[in-house]
């Protein structure tokens, strides 16, 4: 395992500045302002920010961060683990990494959780993914007596067996709100402008697919389904998973950290939009945040009904094409 310290998702500090350097910056900040208004609903460079109603504070990520933390939390949810799982899981890979999938570490560490293939944690290839990986700390967490009830920092450390385990502790705060953001009573928002290029849907359907394969808590379709606009040209391809009657709450939060995922890998694989409950997620509108839909569209207005809306149980995710 990796002993360093590495760079955790946070929110910077900056030096204060005065006199004529504040004019600078405020005339710039209002250029961009307007610029990122203008060109993308306010979302600026690509950034994440995790909220949670029970804190005050948000934890701000990059892309891949926000990517990294999702998968982990979509293998804990899939697996059927209590978010206390999940927290100690997201604590352990801020500390161990950063929530970067590193090729490198202490001696032959890897990965998100710094795991050894010397120590018989899987090949290389194993554990650089990121899915294998968080599923192999699960199941080494859950052999842990008690572990829901251990402080953070000794349910990590039967784990990971590091030479400074009370690193762990000091990202507790923030992991909670991160899982709160994609399983419990938060909200996950992704800035930055929509993607110009084509998605790769088939990546989102197999992704979620293999996470949540042994759950079987939703239905996908076999292929995703392409949207053509009036010219014949197809613009976006869709696909929804739809949870199962006999689901009960595993499968509703299944759904939601499947949302949060697809918002938090949009920038890798093309996601444009995302629809679950009585909410849609746009790239590079709204400054990246969840918008509520009313009956007839967007925010209640009036007009015909918003035709990408989610219907109950379900999650669609649309991808650019």
């Amino acid at each position: 395992m990796t002993r360093n310290d590495p760079p955790r998702p946070r929110r910077r500090r900056r030096p204060l500045l005065t006199g004529a350097g504040v004019l600078v910056l405020l005339a710039l900040i209002g250029y961009f302002a307007v610029q990122y208004n203008t060109t993308n609903g306010g979302g600026g460079a690509p950034h994440c920010t995790a909220s949670a109603r029970t804190s005050p504070r948000g934890v701000d990520m990059t892309p891949e961060q926000a990517g990294n933390a999702a998968t982990i939390a979509a293998v804990g949810v899939a697996k059927g683990l209590p978010d206390r799982a999940l927290t100690i899981a997201l604590a352990t890979a801020m500390q161990e990494s950063g929530l970067r999938n590193l090729p490198h570490g202490d001696r032959d560490s890897l990965g998100l959780f710094q795991q050894r293939t010397s120590m018989g944690w899987g090949t290389e290839a194993q554990i650089m993914d990121p899915v294998y990986s968080a599923g192999k700390f699960y199941d080494h967490l859950v052999q842990v007596k008690g572990y829901a009830d251990l402080p953070l920092t000794e349910a990590a450390q039967e784990v990971q067996r590091s030479g400074y385990p009370e690193a762990y502790a000091k990202h507790e705060p923030e992991a909670v709100v991160i899982a709160a953001a994609f399983a419990g009573d938060g909200e996950l928002a992704c800035g930055g402008p929509a993607p110009t290029a084509p998605g790769d849907p088939e990546k989102v359907r197999t992704e979620l697919t293999r996470i949540f394969a042994k759950s079987r808590t939703h239905t996908a379709p076999a292929e995703p389904r392409r949207t053509q606009n009036a010219a014949g040209k197809v613009t976006e391809a869709e696909v929804t998973f739809v949870e199962k009657k006999d689901g009960g709450a595993s499968a509703a939060r299944g759904s939601k950290v499947m949302a949060g995922w697809a918002v938090a890998n949009s920038r890798g694989t093309g996601v444009v939009r995302v629809s679950y409950g009585p909410a849609s997620w746009v790239a590079g509108q709204a400054r990246g945040e969840w918008q509520r839909l009313g009956p007839a569209g967007p925010q209640g207005k009036a007009g015909a009904p918003d035709p990408h809306r989610a219907e109950d149980g379900s999650v669609r995710i649309f991808v650019a094409q």
